[in-house]
């Protein structure tokens, strides 16, 4: 399905930068919902940090197709896995659109907005695109204080995407900030995943467990301990002493 929006511009761009990680590549490009992509790492909470009626921001009304001062309702929401920021979130549509086609944004409370673009057959999507933040970006500033909340540093920049989702003609755009958080968890598991690989390599004894060759040591000393035993008996038999390893005579 077509779209009319697009939120391109000489800073928010559909390839993601060279300079970025291939996780960052990746997640900054992944279609679907970000909430299910996030759920795969964990339990996801929604937390809804600021809901009104404002102005658009310098880089927003471009592609929202709408004056520069024109009123829009925005949501801002962070989304946690397992506790912790990855994700803080900036969702905004004219107001007029608010109150219409997107009024059920108003109406979401804790509910992630997935729920509303995902199971609507009559939305489209623009591409997604991708930028470096920096602190002068307000969606960096919105983040900054997450991650103030959770003692993470003070990273210089922050890497963010945007699309914006049609329906009956009315633009909602979403942009999404990634934390430094998230990053940390897909490497943690990237690493834990190369650990469990090569661990999955290591030589074993004809590929047995460490038990059946203790086992087989324990059953290769009884069977000496045999041979010895028969060497005494012919020893003693004969009356010629026997070498127990070389069964020759001395």
């Amino acid at each position: 399905m077509s779209i009319r929006f697009d939120p391109a511009d000489a800073h928010w761009r559909v390839a993601p930068l060279p300079g970025f990680t291939s996780d960052q590549k990746d997640w900054l490009t992944r279609g679907g919902s970000l909430t299910a992509h996030l759920r795969t790492l964990g339990a996801v909470a929604v937390r809804v940090t600021r809901e009104a009626v404002t102005v658009p921001w310098a880089d927003e009304d471009r592609a929202l197709d709408i004056a520069p001062r024109a009123p829009v309702w925005v949501r801002e929401v962070v989304l946690s896995v397992d506790g912790t920021p990855f994700v803080a979130a900036h969702s905004v549509a004219p107001v007029a659109a608010s109150a219409g086609v997107w009024q059920a944004i108003r109406r979401l409370r804790t509910r992630p907005l997935a729920e509303l673009l995902y199971s609507d057959s009559s939305v489209a999507r623009s591409s997604l695109v991708s930028r470096r933040l920096t602190a002068r970006h307000p969606l960096f500033r919105l983040a900054a204080r997450e991650i103030d909340r959770c003692n993470e540093g003070n990273p210089h920049t922050l890497v963010a995407r945007r699309s914006v989702f049609e329906r009956h003609g009315a633009p909602l755009m979403v942009t999404e900030c990634m934390l430094p958080a998230l990053w940390a968890r897909l490497a943690a598991r990237s690493a834990g995943a190369r650990v469990a690989q090569q661990q999955r390599h290591i030589p074993r004894e004809h590929g047995r467990p460490l038990e059946h060759t203790a086992a087989r040591s324990h059953q290769g000393g009884a069977h000496a301990a045999a041979g010895v035993a028969r060497s005494a008996v012919r020893e003693a038999a004969s009356g010629v002493a026997i070498h127990p390893d070389s069964e020759t005579e001395r």
